[in-house]
């Protein structure tokens, strides 16, 4: 299968519905039968083609009624809007799952399993990630708010660390557990307080993740 050669490396926060940990990140069903999520990215490098994508951002919002891999989901992408118009291209193509071998990665397996694809935005994305420290706050004015931080004890309320690492993932490799909460107002409107969440370093490519 012939591919256009390209990459995005940076870091990753995600947030969803689900308790701690995620039960779907081990093939389980979600904690409360269905999947929402928030998930957001800052490219440190990157390029579809001949297009430089470095130092841009994107967010994406997902739903589903049942568990992912049952389908009927709904997505809306939201790309920096320092992107110029070839930029944007670009990461639509890339978000939307074309130009990946079957499987590859997350963006390509996402798309199998969306129905609904709310129109894209181009928007003032303000994002902060610190993987190591577990935080990470995103805004998107009038459009979403999610951030992460550490699990804490409930006994001491000190910070614990957990991490997961999946040799074979889709989305990461590795990634630091925290604790995420966000809400969102724009096509699909949900909330949620002190749920999964998780940060990594990530190194995508249209032939799967880099190791």
């Amino acid at each position: 299968m012939s591919i256009a050669d390209w990459r995005l490396q940076g870091v990753e926060f995600a947030s969803c519905n689900c308790n701690w940990g995620c039960p779907c990140q081990f093939s389980a069903r979600p904690t409360h039968g269905h999947c929402q999520a928030v998930v957001a990215m800052r490219i440190e490098q990157g390029h579809f083609r001949d297009t430089h994508l470095d130092g841009l951002c994107w967010a994406g919002t997902f739903a589903w009624p049942g568990a992912i891999h049952e389908g009927n989901g709904s997505c809306q992408a939201f790309v920096d809007e320092r992107a110029d118009e070839a930029q944007r291209q670009a990461l639509l193509t890339i978000l939307s799952g074309q130009e990946s071998e079957p499987g590859a990665n997350v963006f390509q397996i996402f798309s199998t399993t969306i129905s609904e694809m709310f129109e894209s935005q181009f928007v003032p994305i303000e994002l902060s990630i610190d993987v190591d420290e577990r935080l990470a706050r995103l805004r998107i004015p009038g459009v979403l708010e999610a951030s992460g931080e550490p699990i804490r004890s409930p006994v001491t309320g000190a910070p614990q660390r957990a991490r997961l690492v999946l040799p074979d993932g889709f989305e990461f490799i590795e990634a630091e557990m925290a604790s995420g909460s966000y809400q969102t107002h724009a096509a699909m409107q949900y909330q949620s307080q002190g749920s999964h969440s998780h940060l990594a370093r990530v190194h995508f490519t249209g032939h799967g993740l880099v190791r």
